[in-house]
């Protein structure tokens, strides 16, 4: 169901923390633009764990409003609690989004018993189409392979995305790719998956190369393997740059500098460090993003 280059949009913030509503309808029209294939709204980039209930659900309403209709907008959901999930999984259903993306549970390390029950719950509460998103590096908790296996059970289980490594990616493709999408959460390797039989990316350096990251990722689709490693080389150094501290750090700063968003960030979140700012903008150079 979903498929391509998924951008994991930015919650963009004033100076004083205030989400920008403005600066968000620019930024969507920026990927409806450039063809980005859906967004995600409020998930790990969007600073979900720093919004509060009312925001969190404004951001996705006006994201969907912002949207038009033009391309799926898809909730950031999760929860370390069920209920909570739940609560918000409605509320995007409620709202008009075309998905959720529902994050293992965090902090809390439950079982993989805990993790079946937890989605099994959702799903069975939630008429929406749902993307299971495993990132053990954030979450300290893995969802293994078989528990996703047990899930795909429930037809509003739609999707994964798998942030991990290729050899994770390639096994969920073997186990599960013919009754549910695999999407990877990295982008240095998202071209490699998607050649390898994952459907997408749900992407970080979406937020600043959009149009390079739909024609990589499409033509990885094709199985043009030349085009999508040609691109993805293009932008290498910007995948890395990104990730130089925490994400959004990176890519807000990059959206400043390319006007598109102002340098508000959350506590405990804090502006890039100066010294990465050449790093990072030569990267952006590099990828023909900013002049030189």
């Amino acid at each position: 169901m979903f498929s391509g280059s998924i951008v994991a949009i930015i919650t963009p913030m004033s100076a004083d923390g205030g989400v920008d509503y403005q600066a968000l309808e620019k930024l969507v029209e920026f990927h409806v633009v450039n063809k980005t294939d859906a967004i995600v709204a409020v998930g790990t980039t969007g600073e979900s764990s720093t919004l509060d209930f009312k925001e969190h659900r404004e951001v996705v309403r006006q994201t969907i409003a912002f949207a038009k209709g033009r391309l799926p907008v898809i909730a950031g959901t999760g929860s370390n609690s069920t209920l909570e999930a739940i609560k918000l999984t409605n509320w995007a259903a409620e709202d008009g989004a075309q998905g959720a993306l529902i994050v293992v549970p965090y902090y809390n390390k439950p079982p993989q018993e805990g993790l079946y029950q937890h989605y099994k719950l959702i799903a069975e509460s939630v008429d929406l189409p749902q993307i299971l998103y495993n990132v053990p590096s954030r979450c300290a908790c893995d969802l293994l392979p078989e528990t996703v296996e047990r899930l795909c059970e429930f037809d509003n289980i739609v999707a994964i995305k798998e942030a991990s490594t290729l050899e994770r990616v390639q096994d969920l493709v073997a186990r599960v790719g013919t009754k549910i999408s695999v999407l990877t959460g990295e982008d240095a390797i998202a071209a490699e998956c998607v050649l390898q039989g994952a459907r997408g990316v749900i992407s970080v350096t979406a937020n600043v190369a959009p149009k390079q990251m739909h024609t990589m990722i499409h033509a990885a689709l094709k199985g043009d393997r030349t085009t999508a490693m040609a691109i993805n080389e293009s932008i290498a150094s910007l995948h890395k740059a990104l990730f130089l501290e925490a994400n959004p750090i990176p890519v807000k700063w990059a959206l400043a500098q390319m006007q598109m968003a102002q340098l508000g960030i959350r506590l405990p979140l804090v502006p890039l460090s100066d010294s990465y700012h050449a790093q990072v903008r030569l990267a952006l150079e590099n990828a023909g993003i900013l002049s030189s």
